[in-house]
């Protein structure tokens, strides 16, 4: 019998800690995958790849204990070997090689070339070969600036006093309404896959006061377009007390400010990899729905076809206007019509056509939806009556507000398309991790 006391220490070094401490000229020993081999005659550079980035290893026949031809790229390795300073190596490190051991071979050779920089082929391939087209280094710096998005997010929250939940993603009736929900068998119960927290977190902050969730939802639109997925990540917040839904505005303000400096601060190597220009935060317009319509159509000649809704063509068109005349990346549409928000959305008391809501722009695409709820009962009652709903299936949640809630409204973040047009990716495939749509259930 052993006991376990902690995390163990390994003798292999880590990227950081080559490269923070002064360990030139000493025997060092790290693991890796071999991501390239550059056959120089006498001379090999054997490239290995770590989470943290690339780490060049030099072999001279004359004094290693190996057979280059014994190696080959996608081989996981531990090398042993002299580290040195050197400018034109990945870091400015490299490692002579004295000894390599090998962990683990591929059964077969790699279907992409992930070594190069990058990847020369369709969309559609590389989703195929997700996990293997992912080791490509411009391809996983796409997803640990998702991380950093995240990471954001939850840090920035946290910090503003918001508790952190995880709610279910089957349910008996959708907070979103309408015919797009996944429909599935319960135990011989109809239910459905959530395509939002929404009833969840709003019961929670008659808990909590201010609550969020980073997870999946789920929508049944069959549409099959470059910024429509089934299944995404939404970031979701929803706070109580407050004086109205520019709070909620603020509050999102603060997040992207304090996540872009968290990027430039953190993950400065993924911006440089994937050239990232991050957008401006230091102040964001809001400007009225029906205002931003009729501003853009005299400016850009465009008729309005739907005075309810935005177009995508119409969101492309805000963003190149808020560019232009505000020099702004983000833009808030507030006061949407009634008749294209939620029954939970509290209409505006000087005109209830439209709602205290809003939808954040960037860069021509809609990320957010957002605004302030209604939290009183009767009013609650009321909206649902006049929509010809009913409350079966929601009853719980309804009995949140029949027992007191407070003034609160909260807000959706779409994390795969706030990732794209970081980016400025033309799909959002581009920056979803294992894509789910009309057509794709795997990988």
């Amino acid at each position: 019998m052993e006991f376990v006391t902690g995390v163990k220490e390994k003798e292999t070094l880590e990227l950081h800690e080559l490269m923070a401490k002064d360990l030139a000229g000493n025997t060092v020993k790290v693991n890796g995958a071999i991501h390239a081999i550059r056959d120089m005659g006498n001379v090999a550079f054997i490239i290995l790849r770590k989470r943290e980035g690339l780490v060049q290893c030099v072999s001279d026949e004359e004094i290693t204990n190996f057979f280059l031809k014994d190696l080959k790229e996608a081989d996981t390795v531990e090398v042993t070997g002299i580290l040195i300073n050197s400018e034109k190596a990945p870091g400015g490190i490299e490692i002579r090689i004295s000894a390599v051991r090998i962990l683990s071979e591929p059964a077969e050779p790699l279907p992409l070339a992930i070594g190069k920089w990058k990847l020369s082929t369709s969309l559609e391939a590389k989703l195929n070969y997700r996990p293997i087209a992912l080791r490509n280094l411009r391809e996983r710096a796409r997803f640990k600036l998702q991380e950093g998005l995240v990471r954001g997010f939850r840090d920035f929250l946290y910090g503003e006093g918001f508790t952190e939940i995880h709610t279910p993603k089957i349910g008996a009736k959708s907070a979103e309404g309408g015919a797009n929900v996944f429909k599935l068998d319960y135990f011989h119960r109809p239910a459905i896959l959530q395509q939002s927290p929404q009833f969840y977190k709003q019961m929670m902050v008659g808990v909590y006061d201010r609550v969020f969730e980073t997870a999946p939802v789920f929508r049944a639109e069959k549409h099959n377009t470059k910024r429509h997925l089934n299944e995404y990540t939404s970031l979701d917040f929803e706070m109580g007390y407050i004086d109205g839904f520019e709070e909620i505005m603020a509050m999102e303000t603060g997040f992207l400010q304090y996540t872009m400096k968290l990027l430039k601060q953190d993950y400065g190597t993924e911006l440089k990899l994937l050239d990232v220009e991050l957008p401006q935060t230091n102040r964001i317009p809001a400007v009225r729905f029906d205002e931003i319509k009729r501003l853009v159509s005299e400016k850009y000649g465009r008729r309005i076809k739907n005075p309810f809704d935005l177009e995508p063509e119409e969101e492309s068109l805000i963003s190149r206007y808020a560019k232009e005349e505000w020099d702004a990346d983000f833009v808030f549409v507030t006061h949407y019509p009634s008749k294209k928000r939620p029954f939970y959305a509290m209409d505006d008391p000087e005109d209830t056509a439209f709602t205290l809501s809003f939808d954040l722009l960037f860069r021509g695409m809609e990320i957010t939806t957002g605004g302030q709820r209604i939290h009183d009962y009767r009013r609650l009652l009321e909206k649902m009556e006049a929509r010809g709903m009913t409350g079966e299936g929601m009853e719980q949640y309804l009995s949140a507000f029949k027992h007191g809630m407070p003034p609160h409204g909260g807000l959706g973040i779409g994390l795969e398309r706030l990732t794209m047009k970081l980016m400025e990716e033309d799909n959002v495939r581009e920056t979803t991790l294992f894509p789910r749509d009309l057509s794709r259930l795997e990988p």
